[in-house]
């Protein structure tokens, strides 16, 4: 039992240990205290007792026992005087037994004659009444001059009272009464019965105040401790997310480089295969128009010698719209002074206008204001994934849908086409469209995501936070 009342304390928790302990602690201070004050009850009734019997006998019993003062006996006039007030009054009645003592320990006086001159040694009560105290208990008469109360009586209270011979305070005899003490006792195991209930009510409520101030203790420290765990999840989660941004942030640093020298490569191809080709076509045109114009001064007809010059003509202007098209796209309209959403249609605008495509656009609870990398990063998204969806779906469905969660814009950008297979490993490196895109949202802290599938086709994800332009970093 011990042993699985022992192996039971682990389990409980500190309220509940507290409550036991609290419960033990307070009930054995209960019991010392009323151990204490009961004592301190009986002493104190005893004493008032005492001192108020040996007032009242000492007004009766002094007056014949002055001539103690210059004799060792009393006269029979005083032994007939005491005999009548022990048996007149009523304290006199319930005195049981009278001793008149000497300072040797003899017994001048009593009402039991047997006693009366005989010797008995001084015990530590009759010392210290001599010396001029009112000693007072419960004796259990174990006491050698006690043979004759112990015959009728196990209990008696026992007063020692000092008698002083008259205006000194010279001590001439030491008057011993003995009382019943039924009387006395059941006052005071009524006083100490009293005690203890009080004692009693006041830890109980002293322990149910520490109880209550535990418990509420515990629920507050239990509520601190959930909020600062909850806490400390929070900051778990935001130190991984933080990582996670560093990561990507460190990331697209890195491929920073990469991804501009692969933009340049791009450049540089689309105008070596494009404009630059045009441009090789029309000189090849020019070569033979000049070598025909050699030709044709020896002869008549003059409009064969021109017959190139349309080509070249057509060539130089394709090649100048390709070039102006390409410029336009490495060059960035001024974003500072518009809006988010003004942002948003200047890029579907521009794609509109160079492709000869529609774009459906929908907008939905964008601050007005957000930081120039925001606006930046926005207008190239939107501009390289409707490029990739006039590219490879023809413009077909082409749509662009922003909405606003929190601090966070999404924006979806969708076409129509024949879409791929993202199971397949995309070659990041060999889409520098796509490559360029991850980087700029990533190196935000945004997310980037692509879906499609083959004959469905494909969407951009991103999501962007919605910094205020107060903490642009652009520059």
């Amino acid at each position: 039992m011990f042993t699985r009342a022992l192996n039971l304390f682990p389990r409980l928790s500190s309220v509940h240990l507290f409550r036991l302990a609290g419960f033990f602690v307070m009930g054995l201070g209960a019991i010392v205290i009323g151990r204490w004050v009961g004592e301190k009850i009986k002493t104190e009734t005893i004493n008032e007792s005492a001192a108020t019997t040996a007032l009242y006998m000492d007004s009766f019993i002094d007056p014949n026992l002055q001539g103690l003062g210059n004799s060792n006996s009393l006269t029979p006039e005083n032994i007939t005087t005491l005999d009548k007030v022990l048996k007149e009054t009523d304290l006199g009645r319930q005195v049981v037994t009278i001793k008149v003592w000497d300072q040797t320990g003899s017994v001048l006086y009593s009402n039991t004659p047997r006693l009366v001159g005989r010797n008995f040694p001084p015990g530590d009560d009759l010392i210290s009444a001599w010396q001029g105290s009112v000693i007072a208990n419960i004796s259990d008469l174990q006491d050698a001059e006690n043979f004759e109360e112990r015959k009728l009586y196990t209990r008696l209270l026992e007063i020692y009272t000092p008698v002083r011979l008259n205006d000194t305070n010279q001590v001439i005899a030491v008057a011993e009464f003995y009382v019943q003490v039924d009387a006395l006792e059941k006052i005071i195991a009524a006083a100490q019965r009293r005690g203890w209930y009080v004692i009693s009510a006041i830890m109980m409520i002293i322990y149910l105040i520490l109880v209550v101030f535990a418990q509420y203790a515990a629920n507050l420290i239990g509520s601190q401790e959930s909020k600062l765990r909850n806490q400390v999840v929070k900051l778990t989660l935001l130190m991984a997310q933080n990582n996670e941004l560093d990561e990507r942030v460190r990331r697209a640093a890195a491929n920073a480089t990469a991804h501009n020298e692969g933009l340049l490569r791009r450049t540089s191809a689309e105008l070596h295969d494009g404009p630059v080709q045009e441009v090789s076509l029309a000189l090849l045109r020019l070569d033979r128009v000049n070598a025909q114009n050699e030709t044709c001064r020896e002869t008549t007809d003059e409009f064969e010698c021109n017959d190139h010059l349309p080509t070249v003509q057509t060539a130089l202007q394709v090649a100048l719209t390709e070039m102006r098209s390409i410029a336009a796209n490495i060059g960035l309209p001024a974003l500072e002074n518009l809006t988010l959403s003004e942002t948003f249609a200047r890029a579907v605008r521009a794609h509109e206008k160079r492709t000869f495509t529609k774009v459906n656009l929908s907008i939905t609870d964008l601050p007005e204001q957000t930081t120039l990398l925001n606006k930046i990063t926005v207008y190239r998204l939107i501009q390289e994934a409707l490029s990739n969806a006039y590219r490879h779906a023809g413009g077909a469905g082409q749509r662009v849908r922003v909405t606003r969660e929190e601090n966070h814009m999404q924006i979806e950008i969708s076409d129509e086409g024949p879409g791929f297979d993202l199971a397949q490993a995309v070659d990041w490196e060999n889409h520098l469209g796509l490559e360029g895109m991850r980087e700029r949202v990533e190196s935000l802290g945004g997310m980037f995501k692509i879906e499609s599938k083959l004959n469905e086709g494909t969407k951009v994800l991103a999501r962007l936070f919605l910094h205020s332009a107060e903490v642009d970093s652009v520059g």
